[in-house]
């Protein structure tokens, strides 16, 4: 564990060091690794019989989980509205972000 935190130390202090510089392959180089990552994990988790024979059980949980997340992030996103914005006109729904308004249509701005 001591290692995982090190490497992730070690590159927010190289992303600070290059805060400034655009490195035009980064977002690519960043694509491939996660895709090759999650290449990786798919292939562990399909040469491991256990999970493999329990994939039905597996599976359901995690539809479960998942609808439930689902929920709750509709529930609360409704909630939110409900509760900062439904009442409100576009005017004081606007944000001001540098000098410039954010919100509302754009024959309003």
């Amino acid at each position: 564990m001591f290692t995982v935190i090190s490497i992730m130390l070690l590159g927010v202090a190289v992303g600070y060091l290059f805060r400034n510089r655009k490195i035009p392959f980064l977002g690519k180089a960043i694509t491939l690794f996660i895709l090759l990552l999650l290449f990786l994990l798919g292939a562990q988790v399909g040469s491991n019989s256990t999970i493999m024979n329990n994939l039905s059980t597996i599976g359901t949980e995690a539809l479960i989980i998942t609808l439930g997340a689902l929920l709750g992030s509709v529930l609360l996103s409704w909630g939110v509205y409900v509760w900062f914005f439904k009442n409100k006109t576009i005017e004081e729904c606007k944000v001001t972000v540098d000098n410039s308004e954010i919100g509302g249509t754009e024959d309003e701005r």
